[in-house]
């Protein structure tokens, strides 16, 4: 018959099931507290804000080169709005100041979309909750000329999206 050398067996390595657990739960502890802290609920509200900051830049270039292109003519959609009054950039017929919380807002919309592709492409919309005809971004124009974009919508950075958020102005 088989004969059983427990000298063999003593001399075998292996992990036993309380220092598996042990391992495991030293790992979930670790992944826990990486998951706290890395945060990424907070992480997408930073990229949403850093994406409206940069979105605001572009309308405001794309308006800064049409006026460079006509000799310092604004485009005539801006050229017609009320000075120091926001207007919130979409191509809706109604409802543009519902959506955007900014000081001083108008209740029209003043479409960018016929600028011109040498401008802008296309006109970048909020990436939360903006669209084509309600982009949430918002433009005026001062008794200087100067432009302002802004973002209507940006959101607060703390956890969950609470906190102050912060003011997201272009100005030139």
């Amino acid at each position: 018959m088989n004969e059983i050398n427990y000298r063999n067996l003593k001399s075998v390595k292996a992990f036993t099931l309380v220092e598996l657990i042990i391992v495991v739960a030293i790992v979930a502890v670790l992944a826990g507290a990486i998951f706290v802290a890395v945060d990424p609920a907070r992480r997408l509200h930073e990229v949403r804000n850093a994406r409206r900051s940069v979105d605001a830049t572009t309308i405001l270039d794309a308006v800064r080169k049409y006026q460079v292109d006509n000799e310092g003519d604004h485009y005539t959609e801006i050229a017609g709005m009320t000075v120091d009054l926001y207007y919130q950039i979409g191509t809706a017929a109604a409802g543009c100041g519902m959506t955007c919380y900014l000081n001083n807002t108008s209740g029209d919309c003043v479409d960018l979309s016929a600028i011109g592709s040498n401008y802008l492409a296309s006109v970048p919309y909020d990436p939360k909750d903006g669209t084509v005809s309600l982009t949430t971004y918002a433009i005026k124009i001062d008794t200087n000329g100067a432009i302002t974009v802004a973002a209507c919508n940006s959101e607060g950075e703390g956890s969950g999206g609470d906190g102050t958020p912060p003011t997201i102005t272009i100005s030139r």
